[in-house]
């Protein structure tokens, strides 16, 4: 009888020792599967955003400002460098377009999924009546290009000076500084007056050139693919809604994976890590599917 007991005990043991190596192996082939989807390439690169004012008049400047604070207190969090290119600030603390550059390893892999138009719904401090106003910025992420990556020839690129100017356009700078730059191939135009030298806004402003004409090549390769086949996370179309703040009630929703938490304060506060990696893993899992089909 003892040996039966013994016999069956091991047999029980043996069962949910296999149970358990069968679990170790479904998430070793899961983690596999996702170490063998191909990397994007941009994905460890430094990236220059653009924030918009868009819908809205004076509030959508100042959600485009609090989108610019949340995104650099993020950078902050991993560790990453922020610095403005260029700014067009308006006289209540908002923007009207903020471009600049975040440096740090990664910043693309976590980033890139903020292409889009960002909608907020908040009762604004210009507001007597307490009515909650809709206001939208655009966001536009681009990955920093290499002069390998993209060439760029001095006779296709016009460079105009001027001076450079504060907000509501009065003039701070009586030196020829800022400068415009245009691609004439593309008709791509970045202008750059945040420094005092000539020479650092000219070279500020062919960083943000080159991503620009980078990532239009990179779209037009892509829009191919994306003709068949679309993320879950969605193409990353600047037009696109991608996510509303809604201040009365706490609340972001990401509407391209139906997400929505309750901790719109810490979110906007640079707290971004379980929006960004639920993006994350929802286009990893579309790329399986597609990889399985």
């Amino acid at each position: 009888m003892l040996e039966e007991k013994l016999d069956a005990d091991m047999r029980e043991m043996v069962k949910e020792e296999i149970n358990e190596l069968d679990e170790t192996i479904q998430g070793l082939e899961g983690k596999l599967k996702i170490l063998l989807i191909p990397k994007d390439p941009n994905d460890d690169k430094n990236v220059i955003m653009e924030i918009r004012g868009a819908a809205g008049g004076d509030e959508a400047a100042l959600f485009a400002g609090s989108l610019y604070r949340m995104y650099s207190r993020f950078a902050e969090v991993q560790g990453w460098r922020t610095e403005v290119i260029e700014a067009s600030p308006t006289g209540l603390g908002g923007y009207k377009e903020i471009i600049f550059m975040i440096n740090g390893n990664g910043a693309y892999s976590k980033l890139k999924f903020e292409n889009g138009a960002h909608r907020v719904q908040r009762v604004p401090e210009t507001e007597s009546g307490g009515r909650i106003h809709t206001s939208t910025a655009t966001v536009a992420v681009l990955p920093e290009a290499e002069e390998v990556e993209v060439e760029i020839h001095d006779k296709d690129i016009r460079v105009d000076t001027f001076a450079s100017s504060g907000p509501g356009g009065q003039s701070v700078n009586t030196t020829m500084s800022a400068v415009r730059l245009t691609h004439i191939p593309t008709n791509t135009v970045v202008s750059c007056q945040d420094e005092k030298s000539q020479i650092k806004n000219k070279e500020k402003a062919m960083k943000v050139l080159r991503a620009r004409v980078y990532d239009k090549i990179h779209r037009e390769v892509q829009a191919e693919y994306d003709q068949n086949r679309k993320l879950a996370v969605g193409t990353g179309d600047r037009s696109e809604r991608i996510r509303t703040y809604n201040f009365p009630q706490n609340r972001v929703t990401d509407h391209r994976i139906g997400l929505t938490i309750q901790k719109l304060d810490q979110i906007m506060e640079g707290k971004l890590d379980e929006v960004v990696d639920a993006l994350i893993m929802e286009d990893q899992s579309s790329r399986l599917e597609n990889a399985d089909e």
